[in-house]
């Protein structure tokens, strides 16, 4: 009975340890969007720094990417590895689209700080209806020559994108307000929108030419993201290794090469896999196991210390 026990404990040991250290393929796309290091849409792939933070859902029989923050789940409509940067899109915000509509905002865009995202710099917030008691709505540069001091506070309602709507003819805000403040951080949008009716974020997509007005200005939030470069990471990617996927170990967030069916800690050409070290401890440990108890005494069920296996 003893041997029996210690057989299947040991089996259930080493078949929970593989199942631990072998992954599926890492998905390289949903939908249209290339997902490269440090992302990953599947667990134990990417950097750690983003478990759990992109997610593929499908709707409809197409994939959309969205990315999860403390406000809400939003659809990603680009990725960017060369200048890293997401666009983001929040449908909750105002576009030109929307006319006349311009529905309270309830839960503004936000990230967590915690993490490895940002708000980038080149985003441009547009506020519409704010109150002329709680904000200070001036012409920027005038305010800021009178009020050197609080010129940092003051929403600028003679800015360029007030004045040229993406999208947008003249008449669209049919005498409604609209001033442009950048917000430091998330807290200050919530705020700001307890005194405004709606808000919507533009930024500047860069068209790739070289002459100076290369930019656009785009209904969209910019998220800028850091890409952890690690040694064994470059190691695992290079193609005279193997040409792996970095990944990590779900378990101990430690990092893993993921080498097709099988893991690896350093890269996938000429490294022992985590699945082949894993085989030849489940193989060492059953025939271990069937040696001892082909020598193991008759001993109808006692346990003595002939038998005992630990």
């Amino acid at each position: 009975m003893a041997n029996n026990i210690s057989f299947y404990s040991i089996s259930i040991i080493y078949i929970s340890l593989l199942f631990t250290l072998t992954h599926a393929k890492c998905r390289t796309s949903c939908g249209e969007i290339p997902i490269n290091y440090p992302f990953g849409i599947d667990d134990g792939c990417g950097s750690p720094y983003y478990r759990h933070i992109l997610v593929c859902s499908e709707t409809g029989g197409s994939a959309r990417l969205k990315i999860r923050t403390p406000s809400g789940r939003y659809p990603i409509l680009n990725v960017s590895y060369s200048d890293p940067h997401l666009l983001v899109s929040d449908p909750s915000m105002w576009t030109c689209r929307d006319g006349d509509d311009f529905r309270p905002v309830s839960r503004p865009f936000s990230l967590d700080t915690s993490t490895h995202f940002r708000l980038s710099p080149q985003n441009d917030y547009l506020f519409f209806n704010c109150s002329r008691d709680d904000v200070i709505m001036e012409a920027r540069p005038v305010f800021c020559d009178r009020f050197p001091e609080q010129c940092d506070s003051t929403c600028d309602t003679s800015s360029f994108l007030c004045r040229h709507l993406p999208e947008c003819d003249s008449s669209v805000l049919s005498g409604r307000s609209c001033c442009s403040y950048y917000p430091k951080r998330s807290e200050s949008l919530r705020m700001m929108l307890k005194h405004c009716a709606t808000y919507a974020s533009v930024y500047w997509r860069n068209l790739g030419i070289t002459p100076a007005f290369n930019q656009i200005p785009e209904y969209g939030i910019r998220v800028d993201f850091d890409i952890p470069v690690t040694t064994r990471c470059l190691w695992c990617e290079d193609g005279r290794k193997g040409g792996g996927t970095c990944g990590f170990d779900t378990q101990t967030q430690d990092f893993l090469c993921l080498c097709g069916k099988a893991n690896s800690t350093t890269h996938c050409k000429g490294a022992v896999s985590a699945v082949t070290v894993t085989g030849a401890f489940v193989g060492a440990g059953v025939w271990y196991v069937r040696k001892l108890r082909s020598k193991a005494p008759v001993t109808h069920g006692v346990q003595s210390n002939d038998n005992r296996l630990f």
